[in-house]
């Protein structure tokens, strides 16, 4: 392997994970409308948490129909 594919690859893997990080804290927040735990009430936390579990499940989703394809 060159240096250079090495290079490349390490800089994918990289820019793959923040993209990745980037991606869940913007649905977090998207699922908070924007607020911190302190500032929700009950229900909005409960409501924030049931966004989370959905997008949970739909990643799952997304990775079996992955594998089966």
């Amino acid at each position: 392997m060159t240096l250079d594919r090495l290079i490349t690859t390490a800089i994918n893997t990289i820019m793959r994970r923040l993209l990745n990080l980037g991606i869940t804290k913007g649905i977090d927040m998207a699922a908070g409308k924007g607020k911190s735990q302190a500032q929700m009430t009950p229900e909005e936390r409960k409501q924030a948490q049931n966004a989370r579990a959905a997008v949970k499940r739909a990643r799952q989703a997304a990775r079996i129909t992955r594998r089966l394809r």
